[in-house]
């Protein structure tokens, strides 16, 4: 570990493998397994750091030579990561197209086993207002209640607005209901002069977007 601390020191940290990222982050002072040996399980186990990042505790700690405390400190490392990049992803000031929605959206996204719905509200020039979490659990036109949805937007005198959700089970093609609720929040805003450019659903194979693909 010596080498890799060295290395570490005299080249920086962008010089060495996720493997050797890996051991430095899970070293502690009484090592009973070499943590270059437990970083290898990890991957192997794992199969990226994306993965590791995305696992729970429990699963964590069932890889040999983990432990709690290991699995404890990965989990804070992948928080941490996320907060960073969500973070300068709000440094986003124009949205223009699906992969500038993906680009501010998937920090948020990363890790989660369950669905959100989300608006992002513009000025006439495509300036980010702000972005706000109109649900959780769901995106059914039931839940996700439209009048809170053109209310904010009146309040930050936004005039056009995105969806976007998330697909935490692969797939980003959109459901009937997400296209119902495309529909109703569009009808509801143009009562308003507002405009909802985009419906934008993210998962881990990739992005769908209801403008790109020509549904509204």
């Amino acid at each position: 570990m010596k080498n890799l601390h060295d290395r570490l020191l005299s080249r920086g940290a962008a010089a060495l493998t996720d493997e050797e990222l890996l051991a430095l982050l899970i070293e502690t002072r009484d090592e009973k397994r070499d943590p270059k040996v437990v970083a290898e399980g990890i991957l192997r186990e794992c199969g990226s750091l994306a993965a590791i990042a995305r696992t729970d505790l429990r699963r964590l700690r069932m890889v040999e030579g983990i432990g709690l405390k290991r699995a404890e400190r990965l989990q804070v490392a992948a928080e941490f990561g996320r907060r960073i990049a969500r973070a300068s992803e709000t440094e986003v000031e124009c949205i223009s197209t699906d992969r500038d929605v993906a680009r501010l959206m998937r920090p948020v996204f990363e890790g989660m086993k369950h669905e959100e719905c989300w608006v992002l509200y513009l000025t006439s020039s495509n300036r980010l207002l702000e972005r706000q979490r109109v649900s959780q659990g769901g995106v059914q036109a039931t839940v996700v209640d439209h009048r809170l949805i053109i209310k904010r937007a009146l309040e930050l005198l936004s005039t056009q607005i995105i969806l976007t959700h998330n697909h935490p089970s692969g797939a980003a093609e959109p459901s009937a209901a997400d296209k119902v609720l495309t529909r109703k929040v569009t009808e509801a805003a143009a009562l308003f002069d507002i405009k909802v450019l985009d419906h934008v659903i993210l998962s881990r194979e990739g992005e769908f977007s209801f403008r790109r693909e020509g549904i509204m």
